[in-house]
């Protein structure tokens, strides 16, 4: 039986932003069972542990406490994800971990950011202590599948090296942009394989 998937969208995004990727995985696979509720930022307002919890509930609320699942986040997303991984014991519960141009290490492009106007952006800091947290508690994730893919050209996760977890696959995608992580078509092939295999 094929375990759901849960997309995690990014900061500025809606659900709508795996379109294509919801396109390519059902195709090859029309009985999966996709899964992409809207996180709304608040254009980064909201905190990334609020963001977490909301996620919870609707994990919750979908498929109980006991179903297994995938987690799949793209940029914001997989942080937002890997939270809820690690401080809501979704890692318990879940197999595969895919994080794609996700600043699981933080990102430079937030530095400047301040906190009391953009926390859910401020989170994203490098050093940030919710980053500082989750780093702490990385053995979280050792349970689990994880892969981390970026691009190096990136410079909303800047250096785009930074978007990897800290266990698991990392593997640099032929794209130049943050955005074409998720809509180039090799791109989308290249993630599509991944969150398909056994």
């Amino acid at each position: 039986m094929t375990r759901p998937l849960v997309l995690l969208h990014g900061l500025w995004d809606t659900p709508r932003l795996f379109r294509r990727l919801e396109e390519e995985l059902l195709r090859r696979n029309p009985a999966l069972e996709l899964f992409a509720p809207h996180l709304p930022h608040r254009l980064g307002a909201v905190p990334i542990r609020e963001l977490a919890a909301q996620l919870a509930a609707l994990i919750e609320a979908r498929f109980g406490s006991d179903t297994t699942l995938d987690l799949f986040g793209f940029s914001m997303g997989g942080v937002i994800g890997r939270t809820w991984l690690q401080e809501h014991r979704g890692c318990l519960r879940t197999r595969r971990f895919v994080c794609l141009g996700s600043p699981q290490n933080g990102t430079l492009a937030a530095q400047l950011v301040p906190r009391r106007l953009l926390a859910g952006i401020a989170d994203m800091k490098v050093g940030s202590a919710l980053l500082r947290d989750l780093q702490r508690d990385q053995v979280l994730l050792a349970s689990l599948e994880c892969h981390s893919w970026f691009t190096p050209t990136d410079i909303t996760v800047f250096p785009g090296w930074r978007a990897v977890l800290p266990l698991g696959t990392r593997r640099a995608l032929p794209v130049f942009t943050h955005r074409q992580l998720i809509v180039h078509p090799r791109a989308v092939r290249a993630v599509a394989d991944v969150l398909l295999a056994p």
